[in-house]
């Protein structure tokens, strides 16, 4: 299985790495920047399960063509519209694409660029950040990229990658519902965004103080109700996870959307919070915390983008 990702920051360079590790044939798509440090030095991943430093295949964009099985898309949202015009080569034979965004927007553009049976539904988790120098750095000892497919025909391609992918490390999963699973993911990430961001602080800091816990509880019931009203409510067992996840007292866990923020890079409002709001509007449904939160990093975002124009 020929295998293309699109980029190599911290998460497809990690989960690429580990798929290249195990053997098959990963070619990294990337810009000429990036493309300098890995041949010069290599993809460095540095990781609880065990590190990685090895050569890899690179192209850049003007050296792409078709020939790739499968396509991972590990872009931020707002990188979308580039990721397409920058694989668009690569879809003129059979490929498939496995995106790796939040949230559910993306597979529609997808589908209305390349067609829905190019496009498998896939969610990755994962705590990892890219160093200046260009090092992948995994900040604990969990990372899963689970997938799977939206129509039947694209099934053999997942039972293929499961079975080429034996003894990778990384939990790697086949899906029975995939969609359900991004859902459910998407309440989660909604929430941790949400609340890390508007309190500026990770889920520790915010459940230590007295109404830190009944203020998550009250947004991941707003992301749960949302969910529900489009016939994706989550299981009873993931709910009592997530609530666990989500008010554990010291826990460091905040989203990697108050990481860019922190840094003063973009961040994926719209995709995360806007469009669960929209639906959330065309159902009637109220959700208070997650209009605060989006207000807050609407305007985190308009100063940003002012501050970068202004230099």
């Amino acid at each position: 299985m020929k295998i293309l990702v699109l980029g190599a920051g911290a998460t497809g360079g990690y989960f690429g790495g580990r798929l290249a590790e195990a053997g098959l044939d990963v070619h990294f798509l990337v810009r000429p920047r990036r493309q300098a440090q890995l041949k010069g030095d290599g993809l460095r991943v540095e990781s609880p399960l065990g590190a990685i430093h090895r050569a890899v295949a690179t192209l850049t964009r003007d050296q792409l063509d078709d020939g790739f099985d499968l396509i991972i898309l590990a872009c931020k949202a707002w990188d979308l519209g580039a990721a397409i015009e920058a694989i668009a080569p690569a879809m003129r034979g059979q490929a498939r694409i496995l995106p790796l965004l939040n949230g559910l927007a993306h597979l529609g553009t997808l589908d209305a660029a390349f067609g829905g049976e190019a496009v498998l539904g896939g969610l990755c988790q994962i705590a990892a950040t890219l160093t200046p120098e260009g090092t992948i750095r995994h900040l604990n000892p969990f990372s899963a990229l689970i997938f799977g497919p939206r129509q039947d025909s694209q099934r053999p391609l997942c039972e293929a990658l499961v079975a080429a992918s034996a003894g990778v490390r990384f939990d790697l999963r086949l899906s029975a519902d995939i969609v359900q699973e991004m859902w459910e993911k998407w309440v989660l990430i909604a929430t941790l965004a949400g609340a890390t961001c508007l309190m500026r602080a990770p889920i520790g800091a915010i459940v230590a103080q007295p109404d830190g816990a009944a203020l998550i509880e009250a947004m991941l019931a707003e992301s749960q109700a949302i969910a529900a009203s489009a016939g994706h409510e989550p299981r009873a067992s993931v709910l009592a996870r997530f609530r666990g996840l989500l008010t554990e007292a010291g826990s460091p866990l905040a989203a990697s959307m108050l990481r860019d923020v922190e840094a003063g890079n973009p961040v994926e409002v719209d995709h995360i919070l806007g469009d669960l709001l929209g639906r959330a509007d065309a159902a009637g449904l109220g959700a208070p915390l997650l209009h605060a939160a989006r207000c807050q990093l609407g305007i985190f975002e308009a100063q940003r983008r002012l501050s970068a124009g202004s230099r």
